[in-house]
């Protein structure tokens, strides 16, 4: 499978990813012809140079705004006193670092945006014309940061009002990165100990220490330290994409074989080369993390909290989880709850089955080795509309095909067609088209 493994010994934003796939061959017409499905044309536009970083060639890139976003500026509502923005983006790692904090030195345009709910943002996303997985992964890039800024904030994820976080530049660097990611086909995101920086910025609030509060929230799990110069070297935009899509591996994973190595270039220059170094190339599909189950025996919970349980664990990042029945001392019945968990995710993970749960003790099992089939979807038309399908392989060979339940289940709704014809006639034409 197609992987990456990010480098983040200057740390990681938005735009040093965008660089890198740049430079890794991602063509700039098929970015922006791509943005475009979700901003209006006349709202943005992108700038692509080749810098110098300490010697390093990189690709720097700046996303212009031009004016408001009239589209979306009358649904969105007025700020108000206690409306959270986001005020630690934009690092030294893009042009207009800190446009939000009025006293930074390097402000080089007024930026006019609306407050933009999460809300709102998923709806651009879902309304687009992107691709499912384009979608799919802006989506959850977005809504971890949603979350870290709610719990930063005190508030629940959905009423967290983003402004830079919300506004052009940065809805184009996180579905900017979904783009490429699809472009390229990446399934795997591997990524180094992450250097956050050090020392205090200037924002709205006031003085902010470095991590900012949501970059620290969203790297929980992951090693990150600080070194080289007192700047913002990890955004939350950044670490919001390692959140939400990465796993660490100190080194490269034994089973990773580089094609290319890319670099994107961030705005300062420091006394170390300011660039997210990619290795982009195959992972051949062995499990690189280490793994456990949590296990928990319960007898005295309300049947109906299972499955309330189950959503809040896959949210925390959880790969599987599953119940099993079975009888305790004096004949009782109960149910064995198992959580396979990643080790980043495993003490969240702990502390909801303990919230949520009526457990009072918790097993960890770890998990010797777990071998994982390359995956990849891909859409197909059928007589009822498109369905996404998943790809399976395993050493080259595909060993699974399946169509996605809940497109086959809209499509069956709104056609009035039964679901399984649906399913059948989706894996007929993926067959087709597999030369199968």
């Amino acid at each position: 499978m197609k992987a990456i493994y990010l480098d983040c010994f200057a740390g990681i934003s938005g735009n040093m990813l965008l660089g890198a796939f740049l430079q890794a061959g991602l063509p700039e017409a098929h970015l922006v012809g791509e943005l475009k499905k979700v901003l209006p044309p006349d709202e943005f536009s992108v700038e692509v140079t080749d810098v110098s970083k300490n010697g390093v060639r990189a690709k720097y890139v700046r996303v212009l705004v031009h004016g408001e976003p009239a589209e979306f500026h009358a649904a969105v509502p007025t700020p108000h006193e206690h409306c959270h923005e986001h005020h630690h983006d934009h690092d030294h790692n893009h042009d207009h670092e800190h446009a939000h904090c009025p006293h930074h030195a390097e402000h080089h345009h007024e930026h006019h945006h609306a407050h933009r709910t999460m809300a709102i943002i998923r709806e651009m996303i879902d309304k687009s014309s992107l691709g499912e997985n384009v979608k799919e992964k802006s989506i959850a890039i977005f809504e971890r940061l949603a979350e870290a800024e709610g719990k930063v904030h005190g508030l629940p994820a959905d009423e967290v009002h983003f402004h830079e976080v919300g506004a052009t530049d940065s809805i184009a660097d996180i579905v900017g990165t979904a783009i490429a990611l699809d472009y390229f086909g990446v399934e795997k995101i591997f990524v180094s100990k992450i250097n956050t920086g050090s020392g205090f910025i200037e924002c709205a609030h006031g003085t902010m220490m470095v991590p900012a509060p949501a970059t620290a929230e969203l790297l929980q799990g992951f090693p990150f330290y600080h070194a080289a110069d007192e700047k913002e070297m990890t955004t939350p935009t950044g670490a919001a994409v390692i959140r939400a899509l990465a796993e660490f591996a100190e080194n490269l994973p034994g089973d990773f074989q580089p094609e290319k190595i890319a670099y994107g270039a961030g705005t300062w220059d420091l006394s170390i080369p300011n660039v997210l170094r990619m290795y982009l190339g195959e992972y051949q599909g062995r499990e690189a993390r280490r793994l456990y189950i949590l296990e928990t025996n319960i007898d005295d919970m309300n049947p109906q909290d299972y499955g309330y349980v189950y959503e809040k664990v896959l949210e925390a990042g959880a790969l599987d989880v599953w119940a099993t029945p079975i009888f305790m001392k004096k004949n009782r019945p109960a149910v064995t709850l198992s959580v396979l968990v990643g080790e980043a995710e495993k003490d969240a993970c702990a502390d909801l089955l303990f919230r949520e749960t009526t457990s009072i003790g918790l097993r960890v099992v770890p998990v010797g080795e777990r071998l994982e089939a390359a995956r990849r979807t891909a859409m197909v038309a059928t007589p009822y509309g498109e369905v996404s399908c998943k790809i399976s392989a395993y050493k080259g060979h595909i060993v699974s095909l399946s169509a996605e339940y809940e497109d086959c289940r809209r499509l069956a709704r709104e056609k009035n067609v039964p679901l399984k014809q649906v399913r059948e006639d989706a894996l007929a034409e993926l067959r087709r088209r597999l030369g199968e």
